[in-house]
């Protein structure tokens, strides 16, 4: 089953209005290129109970209907975070870039990472530019993301995306085809500043420092009542 994505498309003329039908859905996981930043990334999680991964990075293959555009969305319980990811989307022959949340389930994830990637849904943004547009700049590229947790905004992460592993490279490790057409995929995140936490409010940046851009996207968490 797929999901459509629909997207701003920034460029020299006017804004492309972008409608993307997405069937398959991608999340690399441990793909930090920086050794001690992902050590530290693993370490947070293992605090969590989240087990040490076999290999890195890992991909983990989700439902495309995960992926929403909304303001909000549901989750169970209190035990969820977000945080920030580059988004690639392929559509036809081009390949685009936005940002994106990889939501997830932290007390589920200490007994199933996929299961627990699968419990939530997957935010990006409604904005996006070219992936040609920035290919030459990519590791300049900031992320940053903001949590609100009991009226109190907070930063959550920031850093650029030179600690992660590079498109090109993420691709080339996904098999001889790479990202094909009607694919979206996760790129990696950032350590959080302070260790990893849930919130009711969660805000996601990709700052373009050479062309003086940046897509935003914000999004509310509502948890859903755990019946006993």
């Amino acid at each position: 089953m797929s999901s459509c994505l629909s997207f701003t498309v920034a460029g020299d003329g006017a804004a492309l209005r972008l409608d993307v039908n997405v069937d398959t859905l991608i999340i690399a996981g441990w793909a930090g290129r920086d050794r001690h930043a992902l050590e530290h990334h693993i370490a947070e999680l293992a605090a969590l109970g989240v087990r040490r991964p076999s290999t890195t990075p890992c991909f983990y293959r989700l439902a495309p209907a995960l992926l929403a555009q909304g303001d909000a969305i549901d989750v169970v319980g209190e035990t969820s975070s977000g945080e920030a990811e580059c988004v690639l989307v392929r559509h036809g022959d081009e390949l685009f870039v936005s940002v994106g949340s990889d939501h997830t389930d932290r007390e589920v994830e200490a007994y199933g990472v996929t299961v627990s990637k699968q419990v939530c849904a997957k935010p990006v943004a409604r904005e996006a530019w070219r992936f040609a547009d920035v290919a030459a700049h990519w590791d300049r590229l900031g992320l940053r993301s903001w949590v609100t947790r009991e009226g109190e905004r907070r930063l959550y992460q920031e850093g650029t995306v030179a600690g992660l592993l590079s498109p090109q490279e993420l691709m080339a490790k996904l098999g001889p085809d790479g990202l094909p057409a009607g694919a979206a995929m996760f790129c990696g995140t950032l350590a959080a500043i302070g260790g990893v936490v849930g919130g009711e409010q969660f805000e996601i940046e990709l700052h373009d420092p050479v062309l003086g851009r940046t897509i935003r996207h914000r999004y509310a968490t509502q948890a859903l009542a755990i019946a006993d």
